[in-house]
């Protein structure tokens, strides 16, 4: 006999909705001939009862369960043809997760039942596994949503007075000694007063966290036998991670935001839409795939046993089908209205923008997010490649939109790795990258400028090592990028050489200087204001350890005034208003026949056609004026130091040391126009001349 009394229900909203009588719970799937809603107990082990679900309104399958309460376990069964030659999954044996679940329990055991098909079959997918997998996966739970946010307000910085700081949440407080044992690597662990005065101190606006969706590793995948830390295998939009809770509540993330927000700090969410932890037809039926493969994911046309892929991690999730669309608006505007974050970095964003396989700034995708009024109002940050046709749309994105920029990142590397015929390129990706963002109207800081990323040698490593060392990933060093674009200052890896570290030192603090004076949106990546060694792995995914983990109590004096330096050229950024420019530069004249930016050479003179095509040429320097002061920045990326005459400029007013990313700069810290300067090699000036 049934427990509980059933009534048709609604629609909408999908998923599982608590209200003072029960619970509704609705589910889409266009292809299913019948639907199951199981229950289960508080553990998610045992299953107590199941209901057919009759309902059908415009392939949104509904049921109202009378006396159901949050905190309820379930998930669904969904029965249909299995033939994955016509695309087709279903396969009730499997338990599924609710797409629309915002918290889960238990965990995912990597065991057979948990695939569609007989993994000992030599068919491989195309055979039928009628092993029950309720016992191996997680379940959802119906979650209240109520929660005292008690006035929580977001500091709603523009992008033009924003600094981000990329981090891992479970590395970041991992090792912190300040953070009690139970709660690292965890939200309740990165919301200690310890760890957010750091961030708070160093000034940075903004947290941007690595994914915090509930993902699974990649272990289905061929060739891949470690588990992925960093998060890029979501399996769930609306559940957070629960590795990352210390108890079983979500508030724990919500008081996290809470907490941030009262410091001052915005929280960003690195989303990974483009696709599933379900992964290729070799991959696991866990959610979507059982409840329908054929409008969650893009098929081959050729063949719909397989899947088209523009990720490079298995299928390409379906955004061109309009339910699977709205699942991703409505999970975008949960997080904003529900969880309270302040923005998304959108992982392989080029993906979710295909129609029929191509880019389309005509993609329902753009058009959704663009008329949403809740979306406008938060940061929204693509990263602009993927591994599809033309996939790589650097610049592409509409108004409204920032976009991480590469071509920053390899140009700064370049230079300050003392390439020759950089010059030219790092002026322009310091005054903003016109030439790929200033289209549209779009703003200066349309540009995410960044030199590390958690992709990639972290800035320690990229003046420590000409090449990767991957071994530890277990694929022979084949993984990872091989365009590194960096130094060694000398000898690979760890050196005890006191003029070698001085060297790597010297361009770290020259690279960070860089960043942090050049216009657009500037990313930093934790652990890099310490000088946070990766031991050379440039393609840390899979390592859960001290090769990822920010080591706190192993960091020195020297490590320590790295962090005061960044937090001295953030506060500077900050506080000088001609970072705040919201338009590109024109080199026109503003006042006086002053421009808005002007390019010197090493001789005090305006750069010309012949500096600007000069290979050899390792040095640049750049002044604007802003409320009566200029502001003139040297870049000297020499192996020695350089004679350097200072523009005529303030009419021979005092010219002020900000900054010097050496610390070895000899001469008087108060200077005029016209003066001869020695400027140390590998190195960055910037001064304040009144006018």
């Amino acid at each position: 006999m049934s427990k509980f009394d059933i009534s048709a229900g609604k629609a909408y909203p999908l998923g599982a909705t608590v209200d003072a009588e029960g619970v509704n719970f609705a589910l889409f799937s266009a292809h299913a001939e019948r639907v199951e809603l199981c229950l289960f107990d508080e553990a998610g082990s045992q299953e107590l009862e199941h209901y057919e679900i009759t309902q059908n309104d415009n392939n949104i399958w509904h049921i109202y369960l009378h006396g159901v309460k949050a905190g309820q376990v379930y998930g669904y069964r969904v029965y249909g043809p299995y033939r994955p030659k016509d695309g087709l999954r279903f396969n009730p044996y499997k338990l599924l997760l609710d797409p629309y679940a915002k918290q889960l329990v238990g965990k995912l055991i990597w065991h057979k039942a948990i695939f569609g098909y007989d993994i000992d079959s030599p068919e491989k997918d195309l055979s039928f596994s009628n092993i029950d997998s309720a016992p191996y996966v997680p379940k959802s739970v119906v979650v209240s949503g109520s929660f005292d946010w008690q006035g929580d307000k977001s500091p709603s910085y523009s992008l033009q007075e924003s600094v981000i700081y990329e981090t891992h949440m479970r590395g970041y407080t991992k090792l912190h000694p300040s953070v009690p044992d139970a709660q690292r690597g965890r939200f309740a662990g990165f919301a200690n007063d310890v760890v957010l005065s750091h961030i708070q101190n160093l000034g940075v606006t903004a947290v941007e966290f690595l994914p915090i969706h509930a993902f699974l590793g990649n272990r289905h995948k061929k060739g891949y036998i470690k588990d992925n830390y960093w998060g890029y295998e979501s399996f769930s939009f609306f559940a957070p991670e629960q590795h990352y809770l210390a108890t079983d509540s979500i508030d724990e993330f919500k008081n996290l935001v809470k907490k941030m927000h009262s410091r001052g700090i915005e929280v960003l969410l690195d989303v990974v839409y483009n696709h599933t932890g379900e992964g290729n037809e070799l991959g696991p039926t866990l959610c979507y795939r059982g409840i329908d493969n054929s409008s969650y994911y893009v098929l081959n046309p050729d063949n719909k046993r397989y899947y088209y892929d523009s990720t490079g991690c298995g299928a390409s999730f379906n955004l061109q089908n309009k339910y699977v669309l709205r699942l991703v608006m409505d999970s975008l505007r949960y997080w904003v209205q529900e969880m309270h974050v302040d923005g998304f970095r959108f992982d392989l964003a080029p993906t979710l923008c295909r129609v029929d396989k191509s880019f389309s700034l005509d993609c329902g995708f753009l058009y959704a997010v663009m008329q949403d009024e809740v979306l406008q109002k938060v940061k929204l940050i693509a990263e602009p490649w993927d591994i599809g046709f033309c996939g790589y749309q650097v610049g592409a994105f509409p108004p409204g939109w920032a976009e991480w920029n590469d071509k920053y990142r390899d140009v700064v590397r370049r230079f300050w790795k003392g390439d020759y015929y950089q010059t030219a390129e790092l002026a322009s990706r310091l005054a903003g990258s016109s030439d790929i963002f200033n289209h549209n109207n779009r703003c200066i800081s349309s540009s995410i400028n960044f030199v590390t990323a958690h992709d990639g040698f972290n800035l320690h490593d990229l003046v420590s090592y000409n090449g990767k060392h991957n071994q530890s990933n277990g694929e022979n060093n084949r993984d990872g990028t091989d365009s590194n674009w960096s130094w060694n200052s000398g000898t690979e890896g760890e050196t005890d050489n006191e003029q070698i570290l001085d060297n790597r030192f010297c361009r770290m603090r020259a690279m960070l200087s860089t960043l942090l004076l050049s216009f657009g949106t500037p990313m930093l990546v934790a652990g890099d204001e310490f000088a946070q060694p990766q031991y050379g792995n440039n393609n840390p995914y899979c390592q859960d350890n001290i090769i990822t983990w920010i080591a706190w109590e192993a960091l020195s004096a020297k490590n320590f005034e790295l962090s005061k330096f960044v937090r001295k050229l953030i506060k500077i950024r900050r506080e000088c208003p001609a970072f705040k420019k919201q338009h590109f530069f024109n080199g026109k004249a503003i006042k006086d026949n002053i421009k808005d930016i002007t390019w010197y050479n090493e001789k005090g003179l305006e750069m010309s056609n012949d500096d600007w095509q000069d290979g050899n040429r390792k040095t640049l320097a750049y002044s604007i004026y802003t409320q009566e002061k200029f502001y003139i920045c040297f870049f000297n990326a020499n192996f020695h130091n350089i004679d350097w005459k200072l523009p005529s400029i303030g009419s021979r007013k005092v010219w002020n040391l900000l900054v010097d990313s050496s610390a070895k700069f000899e001469n008087e810290k108060k200077m005029v126009g016209g003066s001869i300067i020695n400027v140390p090699a590998w190195s960055v000036l910037l001064f304040e001349v009144k006018n």
